[in-house]
């Protein structure tokens, strides 16, 4: 394919994006609404419930994190493993471009509504995982499976609202949110396009780098989804880790270069935060909604994209996997907080108005440049593409582990993984508005099925908690027995 068939192709998708987008702009701000309103009671709900579990029990987790289990097997995968695919979907493009976009669109603000989400959304975190792990089932190979769909369906008894957010996740991880990780992790080299072709005639957008980018992303995805499921926790367990910790360092660095500033920034973030002129006045673009959409587009909890993760791991009491899957969203807030405080410590936030770097990806790659120079583009430049990558990763374990509820047919979970391969490529073209109302949609649906369930099993997930915690309490390793209990459909526990 020559350079001016890659060009028009690039030219033709890029029409199409801008009349999807339309359409999608009149339905996204009333599916946003009620997703933010039931993600706050949620939170709000299970914080009361557990007694602010996710700050309460964080001394238990690195104990739980380091448990040996004699019935480990390489079917199954650890509670490490499971917290780093978990953290490799949550710790993604949406902790640099995501929070970035957020802060152009919303406002500085938004970081704090981000917060807010964090600090309620931990127990609807533990709520959800704990109950992944409740109703987990074996799957053919020897291993776990379960997740929200497996929950509502044994817990709540409907098949249909089971196989409806199935499908839901589906659609949102392998085709929406990978299709925005793929087009995020392109347009993060626009940097180099820019610098190496200072008089080019085509935009980075309309050119053939994006294509040829895509393509080498599809094939890492082909090789990465048609692996065994086991590879993606050991790739994550390797990569996560030590970009999250780089990144956190650089952002920690850049603060106190501009130490003095840290009250202004802190001023500004919540003078906008409660601009109550500017929530009422439109909702659905205001700092609290962009703030919670974005930091549950980055933390996840509530989603019911993280149980799928915590299901699979080998662990003596659910509520084990529940703590984990908490402090996963710590880790989250402290990476959106680095990502947060790059940006608006720098320059380029301050005179982003009317250029072209309000989009996400550049705004953060100037801001670094700002500090670190030309280091500062590369490091973030590899960042966003180690992110991009354990992400995908991450998603597709999320969307696989669902189509394997839906159905047994070897026929569609091969066809299944064609489509997610391809989605990268499709993802890697697509404009980047169109990245994001697909996978605010496609949120909203998910978030708001998992939340309504969530909110109907209070009791379960208490009475789980309190069994756990009466028996630390006594000095024993807590061990789970759902008959003990009274609960049924827990056929992993009896």
């Amino acid at each position: 394919m020559g350079e001016q068939n890659l060009n028009l192709l690039a030219s033709t998708i890029s029409l199409m994006s801008e009349k999807i987008i339309g359409y999608l702009g009149n339905i996204i701000p009333y599916t946003d609404t009620i997703m933010v309103i039931l993600l706050i009671i949620c939170g709000i709900y299970y914080s009361s419930l557990t007694g602010f579990v996710q700050f309460r029990m964080l001394k238990s987790v690195f104990a739980i994190l380091t448990e040996k289990n004699g019935e480990q097997s390489k079917e199954h995968i650890s509670p490490f493993q499971a917290l780093m695919i978990s953290t490799a979907s949550r710790v993604g493009i949406g902790n640099i471009a995501g929070i970035s976009y957020a802060l152009t669109t919303g406002g500085a603000g938004a970081l704090f509504w981000m917060w807010v989400m964090a600090f309620f959304g931990g127990a609807s975190a533990f709520a959800e995982s704990t109950l992944a792990q409740v109703y987990k089932s074996k799957d053919e190979t020897g291993g776990f499976k379960g997740g929200p769909a497996y929950y509502i369906r044994k817990a709540l008894g409907s098949h249909f609202f089971g196989s409806f957010f199935a499908f839901i996740l589906i659609i949102t991880y392998a085709y929406g949110f990978n299709g925005l990780q793929s087009q995020t992790m392109t347009s993060a080299f626009k940097v180099y396009y820019d610098m190496f072709n200072p008089g080019a005639t085509v935009g980075f957008s309309s050119s053939y780098w994006p294509v040829v980018i895509g393509i080498i992303l599809t094939i890492f995805g082909a090789w990465m989804f048609f692996s065994h499921h086991t590879k993606i926790g050991k790739v994550s367990s390797l990569i996560v880790p030590f970009m999250a910790m780089a990144y956190i360092l650089l952002a920690v660095i850049a603060v106190l270069i501009n130490f003095d500033k840290i009250p202004l920034v802190i001023h500004i973030v919540l003078e906008n935060a409660f601009d109550f002129k500017a929530i009422f006045g439109g909702f659905a673009g205001s700092a609290l909604v962009i703030g919670i959409k974005r930091g549950l587009f980055s933390n996840e909890a509530g989603m019911g994209s993280a149980p799928n993760a915590a299901a699979a791991a080998l662990t003596s009491h659910p509520a084990k996997q529940g703590i984990i899957q908490a402090f996963s969203v710590l880790i989250d807030v402290i990476v959106c907080t680095s990502s947060g405080f790059l940006v608006l410590f720098s320059m380029a936030y301050l005179n982003f108005h009317g250029s072209n770097l309000g989009d996400g990806m550049p705004l953060v790659q100037e801001a670094m440049r700002e500090y670190y120079g030309s280091f500062g583009i590369h490091f973030v430049t590899i960042a966003i593409v180690l992110f991009a990558i354990t992400s995908l990763i991450g998603n597709y374990y999320y969307a696989q582990t669902n189509v394997k509820y839906l159905t047994d047919s070897k026929f569609v979970m091969n066809l299944f993984r064609i489509t997610a391969v391809a989605m990268i490529f499709i993802g890697s073209q697509m404009n980047l508005k169109l990245a994001w109302s697909l996978a605010d949609l496609t949120m909203a649906f998910m978030a708001t099925t998992n939340i309504i369930s969530l909110l109907l099993l209070g009791g379960i997930v208490n009475k789980v908690l309190k069994d756990f915690n009466s028996q630390q309490k006594s000095g024993l390793d807590p061990h789970f027995s759902a008959s003990k209990l009274g609960i049924k459909n827990a056929e992993c526990w009896d």
